[in-house]
């Protein structure tokens, strides 16, 4: 047991880490086969070395314990092709990083077919063989190495496609740190049984730091986005990736657009500090409205906020919804606005809810992507808010037909910019209370 001990460290190590890594985030695709290759490589290492350890040159060892070992290798390349998956493409052809690691597993396959038919040779001049210049010149070697050589070669190449496709910090630095471990790891399963541990461990090191920084970046993004997104376009995204969870649609969504009163007056008054300081207090009170009925905001733009009712996140009732929303949004608002107002410049907030069919989905350029909502909704919400005064909800009438329960005030129509003929208007009165 002692001449293994050792590899099992090495194995367990590897084991705890698949463990640890399905625990974090089981949903999703990219945790679960990263997980399976190094649950697979802490198999493999064990297993081999165990049965090494206890078998003389004429028992070599039996080809099923390949099995493990490619199974890894093709768990790895899974991954991979997840993570490729879950990035943006944009207008780059992906077909052929997609094509290369779908090549590297089925290099996988070979290797594990060639280990069944081939086992002594496996055992003698592959397994735990090099020892010097003389072992690389043995065909037996290079029957062995070769599949799994051009395998992890295709990995490569699907890898440095996927870096063109600009991946945000956290993601770049997990790919890399598989990079650079992927020597190590795939060395110590040839070079003698006394070094290939250390190897190992060197691989299971390196990638460990860069996941742990990946998981770092990740958790800390997610504390900020959850002030603004909901909890379920979160799970929507670590499920099914940006393009799945966000590709295009055109569906019926409640737009609540928001604006300061009196700010441009107040911002040419006050030190910027004092401004910046209003607008933190009154975006982060917003962020909590809005996450609380699971709503999404999609802008901050100065003093204005929009926020989509019904997108990402499908909600039936999404009028109702963005009616709420816009109630908290002006009692919480003016609790910011009454702490800064002063005699000379009064802050105060004026609403916009408008309802109709979108298209929503994820714009931009090479180098940033947003989610966006387009459609008369929106801009009708953005018009009526610039029409409310100071504590006014104005409200359409696609709204008022969806939202049938809510008592609201008629007022008269009004013409709007952009819309031909005029608006019917109608206003949430302010002592109502609000209801989710």
């Amino acid at each position: 047991m002692s001449s293994i001990l050792p590899q099992i460290l090495v194995s367990l190590v590897a084991l705890g880490m698949a463990l640890a890594f399905v625990l974090a985030d089981r949903n999703s695709p990219t945790s679960r086969a990263l997980s399976a290759a190094l649950g697979s490589l802490g198999l493999a290492i064990v297993l081999n070395a165990a049965w090494f350890s206890r078998a003389s040159p004429a028992s070599p060892l039996p080809g099923w314990l390949a099995l493990p070992e490619a199974a890894s290798l093709i768990a790895f390349l899974e991954w991979a092709l997840r993570v490729r998956r879950m990035l943006p493409a944009r207008a780059m052809d992906t077909r052929a990083g997609d094509l290369a690691l779908r090549l590297g597993q089925f290099l996988g396959v070979i290797y594990a077919l060639l280990s069944l038919a081939f086992p002594q040779i496996r055992s003698r001049d592959f397994l735990f063989a090099v020892n010097g210049a003389a072992s690389l010149e043995r065909p037996g070697f290079w029957l062995f190495a070769a599949p799994i050589l051009l395998a992890s070669l295709t990995g490569l190449i699907a890898i440095v496609l996927l870096l063109n496709r600009r991946p945000d910090r956290a993601e770049r630095i997990r790919v890399l740190a598989l990079i650079a471990a992927s020597p190590f790891l795939l060395s110590g399963f040839v070079l003698r049984i006394e070094m290939a541990p250390l190897s190992v461990m060197i691989g299971e090191m390196i990638f460990l730091i860069g996941s742990m920084q990946y998981y770092v970046l990740q958790g800390q993004r997610g504390q900020f986005m959850s002030r603004f997104l909901s909890s379920q376009v979160a799970e929507l995204v670590r499920e099914r990736g940006l393009d799945g969870a966000m590709q295009q649609n055109f569906i019926e969504i409640t737009a609540v657009v928001s604006d300061l009163r009196g700010f441009t007056a107040y911002a040419q008054a006050h030190p910027s500090s004092s401004v910046i300081e209003v607008l933190r207090q009154y975006y982060d009170a917003a962020g909590q409205v809005v996450a609380d009925y699971n709503g999404t905001i999609k802008d901050f733009a100065g003093d204005g906020i929009l926020v989509l009712v019904g997108a990402p996140i499908v909600m039936q009732n999404h009028a109702a919804v963005g009616l709420a929303i816009a109630r908290r949004l002006r009692e919480t608002a003016r609790e910011v606005t009454a702490r800064w107002s002063s005699a000379e410049h009064r802050l105060g907030i004026g609403l916009g809810v408008a309802s109709g069919f979108v298209t929503v989905g994820v714009i931009g350029s090479a180098s940033r992507l947003e989610y966006t909502a387009v459609g008369p909704a929106v801009n009708l919400a953005s018009r009526l808010c610039e029409h409310a005064g100071d504590g006014e909800i104005l409200v359409d009438d696609r709204t008022r037909e969806l939202a049938a329960d809510e008592p609201l005030e008629l007022r008269e129509p009004i013409a709007v910019k952009g819309f031909s003929d005029p608006v019917n208007l109608f206003a949430l009165p302010p002592e109502m209370s609000a209801s989710r």
